[in-house]
């Protein structure tokens, strides 16, 4: 038997109704994790159903970790010297920045939510929104 470990996942999301996802990737010199444009299909959905913006993410994927700054760390460091470009794709093509945060908790380990200056300080020099999803699993009680 496993025993499955707390994972946390961080991302990065540029997002709008449209803008040029290739030229985007060229201004920042940072490949995306994940990129669709506004209308394409959804996959693997029992009905059909169509994207309403345009996204641009920057995902580490799940990690085992009781830490949230450390995944938050993992995606500000390639960003951080990014400040003005980032806002100029945000004035010229009128799209948001998000910080999605999603964390699953095992066998009752929750990791310490917290957020160091440096990621606050990032977030609130591009204006980013933050997303936070917490997923807990249940977990059997000792019965002594």
């Amino acid at each position: 038997m496993t025993v499955e470990r707390t994972k946390v996942r961080v991302y990065f999301s540029l997002f709008g109704n449209t803008f040029p996802l290739d030229y985007v990737t060229e201004k920042l010199g940072i490949t995306p994790s994940n990129t669709y444009r506004k209308g394409d299909i959804i996959p693997n959905r029992s009905v059909t159903l169509f994207r309403k913006e345009t996204s641009r993410d920057l995902d580490i994927g799940y990690q085992e970790s009781l830490d949230v700054n450390e995944q938050s760390q993992q995606i500000i460091t390639p960003l951080r010297n990014k400040v003005s470009i980032i806002n100029e794709i945000k004035k010229i093509y009128s799209v948001e920045c998000k910080f999605i945060i999603v964390v699953e908790i095992e066998v009752g380990n929750t990791p310490g939510f917290y957020l160091d200056r440096a990621v606050i300080n990032f977030a609130s020099n591009i204006e980013a929104a933050f997303d936070i999803d917490l997923y807990a699993s249940p977990y059997e009680e000792s019965n002594e």
